[in-house]
């Protein structure tokens, strides 16, 4: 069977197309040359879940997008793919997307003399201003997961170097602890980093101490709703209960439920000049 000009052209353009769609790959290309490898983020991350004491004491997995959305890096913490939640590998870059999409460097918005500028949103900021009657109501329903990428290639490569989602916009918008935007020495956001496996408070501080590790977070002089300089979007527990039953009331609007064990974020490394 012959195929007509037409269907021949189509054929062209969309080899041409998924051509340059997985060029993206190539960490020369994109954001990620700037990042840390994949190495890099496991050895963090490793390293902050065995350091963390508060929540399940689960194994992690952990995700590095740039700043274009483009997923970087994909690790786990345990000694294989199944020995953290399976689920979470996704959630993880679920987070890192949307701390990524939500936060500014800090020359991109002008305050007033010795007012902090830029503005740093980690996905644990987001939960109460998402719910109904919060300012950000829907949020959590924009910029859906593409599950295409999410879900390709083989499982034995997920958590790997070679982990399908590297090199293509994973999308999606999470409303809980574990995603923190990436601040290089300029106080510019240059990606973000998501982790999840245990609580979603044992997340956020697991992403803290990874963060931190892998040195990207320049974050004074950053603005932030935390209410703290030297954190700008550390996790608040500020929720008390509502009298009318329901979801509890953030007093500052930005406020995440406490979990199980916890912990204390008072011990949390500050952010670096």
């Amino acid at each position: 069977m012959q195929l007509s000009s037409k269907c021949l052209l189509i054929v062209s353009f969309l080899t041409i197309s998924a051509g340059a769609a997985w060029a993206d790959d190539d960490r020369t290309t994109n954001g990620c040359a700037a990042l840390p490898t994949q190495a890099q983020l496991k050895a963090a991350l490793t390293m902050a879940t065995a350091t963390e004491t508060s929540g399940l004491n689960n194994q992690m997995w952990g995700t590095i997008v740039d700043r274009d959305g483009i997923v970087c890096a994909v690790a786990f913490s345990g000694v294989n793919r199944g020995a953290q939640w399976p689920g979470s590998r996704v959630i993880s870059a679920q987070k890192a997307n949307t701390a990524n999409a939500f936060s500014l460097d800090i020359t991109s918005n002008t305050a007033g003399s010795g007012q902090p500028t830029g503005l740093a949103l980690s996905t644990a900021n987001l939960y109460s201003a998402v719910q109904p009657g919060g300012s950000l109501f829907g949020l959590q329903a924009s910029n859906p997961v593409d599950t295409e990428v999410a879900y390709a290639g083989p499982s034995a490569a997920y958590g790997t170097s070679a982990d399908p989602m590297v090199g293509h916009k994973i999308g999606g918008v999470n409303v809980f602890g574990g995603g923190l935007a990436l601040y290089d020495k300029n106080h510019n956001v240059v990606g973000a980093v998501g982790v999840s496996g245990d609580t979603s408070c044992a997340d956020h501080f697991i992403a803290w101490r990874v963060r931190h590790a892998l040195a990207f977070d320049h974050l004074l002089g950053v603005g932030g709703v935390s209410g703290d300089a030297a954190r700008p979007d550390n996790i608040i527990f500020d929720i008390t209960a509502n009298p009318n039953g329901g979801t509890g009331i953030s007093a500052g609007g930005f406020g995440h439920p406490s979990c199980i064990k916890t912990g204390d974020q008072t011990g949390l490394p500050s952010v670096i000049k």
